[in-house]
């Protein structure tokens, strides 16, 4: 259901990886109870990278995800596009004992199992650690929360601009005369996402060692703390809090958004050399490079109202592509402030092969966001659109678990397994 006429641009199709080229994660498998988004993105980036994925999802309509908007076909919205590629579906009634049992037969014959549901919830239906763990002791069990599984805030239910505000992301965003901001995209979420990938990558490697796997945790909270990044360190070393700076820097000067003639653009000076340069190359205005206000970086930040002004008056006479080019040839580093029509339109996106076409069964094709990194002698799999609910659950009885026609038919008729 893509509109047409929506705007979005045309796109070719991903290029397919070298024949013969293995995959990083190959014979990895992945049983992947994740929903929403912190789960999903670690599944997602062990899918990119050549693992197999079992997404189980439940039997009334799958992951919550899928019904977000906009929608693509009636079963799949853009969000749940965005982070389920690379997988397969299979649909499971997990309330009834044939439908544990198929997931637990999966979870059996997985190097990895990932869940971010709310604490207690495996656990519920026999998928917890330690339960799993005792039929398949090679298991790397990535369990995300919110809080953590233990503790006193192990039970609360916690979503990410919670975790922005608790951790005092929230605090350090906007400008300095208003309250707090959270950041548009679900940072929290996704960073977890990420996190938890990289701890089970550490975690398979130790099997390797260990002969075993392990439990792995992490936490929306943790993320959000780790987040703050140096602020927290400069916190703990001297007492005091960082405050609001909206889109100035507090540590150098200028950084920050200007208007010119046309357009916005973001400017970092992050040393007095780029400042200097700034000044004399494409502002050329020595006289504020050699000023003793402004020459050097404790000056301009005490300086920092009077000087902001000058050069936002030199920025507005001429058009955005002039001052970009100029500070692009003096090596000044600057952007353009883009809208995301603008940023998927642009050059840079376009030479680094972010974003292709990728097949869908229903609607032809969908758009695809490549992971940010890539690996050369082992390239990203394929990609392979997001799979409908339940799309592969008879090939994953057949293939993976080895059931006969007789057993399928008997666990379809029970209820706990949706075949399409």
């Amino acid at each position: 259901m893509i509109a047409k006429n929506s705007g979005r641009p045309n796109l070719d199709v991903a290029p397919a990886r070298p024949d013969g080229a293995p995959l990083a994660l190959a014979g990895i498998r992945v049983a992947d109870f994740g929903h929403f988004i912190a789960g999903p993105i670690c599944s997602m980036i062990l899918g990119d990278l050549g693992a197999e994925v079992i997404k189980i999802e439940k039997v009334d309509g799958g992951d919550d995800f899928r019904r977000l908007r906009p929608p693509v076909t009636e079963q799949e919205g853009g969000p749940y596009l965005w982070c389920n590629r690379n997988k397969k579906s299979i649909a499971l009634d997990l309330k009834r004992p044939e439908g544990r049992k198929i997931a637990r037969d999966i979870v059996d014959r997985s190097d990895v199992l990932v869940e971010n549901f709310a604490t207690g919830v495996m656990a519920k239906f026999g998928l917890d650690y330690p339960t799993v763990s005792a039929t398949n002791r090679r298991l790397i069990y990535a369990s995300v929360s919110a809080y953590g599984r233990d503790g006193t805030q192990r039970d609360r239910l916690g979503f990410d601009p919670i975790a922005q505000a608790e951790s005092g992301f929230m605090s350090m965003n906007g400008e300095p005369d208003r309250m707090g901001v959270r950041t548009g995209p679900s940072v929290m979420d996704m960073m977890t996402g990420v996190m938890t990938a990289n701890a089970v990558l550490a975690a398979l490697y130790a099997r390797e060692q260990l002969g075993h796997g392990q439990l792995v945790e992490a936490a929306l909270f943790d993320t959000a703390v780790n987040m703050l990044g140096f602020h927290a360190m400069n916190y703990l070393v001297s007492g005091q809090e960082p405050t609001r700076f909206g889109n100035n820097s507090r540590d150098t000067v200028p950084c920050n958004s200007f208007e010119t003639a046309d357009a916005p653009i973001f400017v970092d000076c992050a040393n007095d050399r780029t400042w200097h340069r700034l000044a004399t190359q494409v502002l050329e205005r020595p006289d504020l490079a050699e000023h003793p206000n402004y020459a050097k970086t404790p000056e301009r930040l005490r300086n920092r109202d009077t000087l902001i002004p000058v050069i936002e008056r030199i920025l507005r006479t001429m058009p955005r592509a002039y001052w970009l080019a100029r500070m692009r040839a003096a090596g000044v580093p600057a952007g353009a402030i883009n809208s995301i029509a603008e940023a998927f339109a642009s050059e840079e996106l376009a030479a680094r092969g972010l974003v292709h076409a990728i097949p869908h069964s229903v609607v032809g094709s969908v758009p695809n966001i490549r992971l940010p990194f890539q690996l050369h002698d082992t390239p990203l799999a394929d990609p392979i659109a997001a799979p409908g609910l339940s799309q592969h659950a008879l090939e994953i009885l057949t293939d993976v678990l080895e059931y006969d026609g007789e057993r399928i038919r008997a666990v379809a008729e029970a209820g706990a397994v949706t075949l399409r």
